[in-house]
């Protein structure tokens, strides 16, 4: 990848980041909040829904631009060496590469993030501080649920791009890649919230139980035997409509400010 593509993916990839979590971030500690073992009022309902903004604000930019410039630099390099048809396992393959670069910076905030949701009661820094004095966070359990959510959203916001782009016959405008990522973004938030519950649960249990240990299917298992199978996808509307509002928001300013720039 050239150094002018490398610049581009990076401040279109940030742009995008921070456009995306900010106009959103009630959606998404209503999800929260929903999925949050102690229960939708428990855990706030509807007050503070900006709780945890901050380390949202932080983490956008970087874990962002780390992705896309990982995936942008990954589709380049693997370009040449695969052929047409074998396309959509070049970009899991970049995808998934570009997950484990971005979890370095997403992990710490989206800790920060949810249990300042769960507990809006709390100020940002607290909640950080109590994390890091109680438990290092790691990177492992949420790669688990982020990649294959990746695997899904990626390969297919790209096929939807190409079959668009060959029917209408010329390059599809930055609206038109936003719309194809609010699809995929649909698609793949609904297959993979069974394991954004888990995630959730993990996130906000308290250090030395048995959810905090990470045991997803064990997790998942016990909100099978507990809320049953809707339980599973508890939060999976406001989840699908953030995160397919936020395709086309993320992945339209991506488009748009990348083009801008090249």
């Amino acid at each position: 990848m050239e150094r002018r593509e490398f610049v581009a993916s990076l401040v279109a990839g940030g742009c995008a980041g921070m456009c995306v979590d900010l106009t959103l971030f009630p959606l998404d500690t209503i999800k929260t909040r929903l999925q949050s073992q102690q229960g939708f009022y428990k855990a706030g309902g509807f007050r503070g829904i900006y709780a945890g903004v901050p380390s949202a604000a932080v983490g956008s930019f970087p874990n962002a631009a780390a992705f896309f410039v990982t995936y942008e630099g990954t589709k380049s390099l693997l370009a040449g060496s695969v052929s047409t048809h074998m396309t959509p396992i070049t970009h899991m393959i970049a995808a998934s590469i570009g997950e484990i670069v971005a979890c370095l910076i997403r992990v710490p905030t989206e800790v920060v993030k949810q249990r300042t949701q769960a507990s809006p009661s709390q100020h940002t820094h607290h909640v950080l501080l109590a994390t890091l004095r109680e438990e290092i966070i790691t990177d492992e359990s949420v790669l688990v649920f982020q990649i294959p959510f990746s695997l899904v959203q990626f390969p297919l916001w790209e096929y939807l791009k190409t079959v668009w782009w060959r029917r209408q016959g010329e390059r599809l405008d930055s609206w038109q890649a936003a719309v194809c990522g609010a699809v995929a973004g649909a698609v793949a938030a609904f297959v993979t919230t069974p394991l954004d519950v888990a995630k959730t649960r993990i996130m906000l249990a308290k250090a030395g139980t048995s959810t905090a240990s990470g045991n997803i299917p064990l997790v998942l298992y016990e909100v099978w035997k507990s809320k049953g199978v809707l339980g599973l996808f508890a939060g999976s509307i406001p989840r699908m409509t953030f995160i397919s509002v936020g395709g086309f928001i993320f992945l339209g300013a991506y488009e748009k400010v990348r083009r801008m720039m090249l």
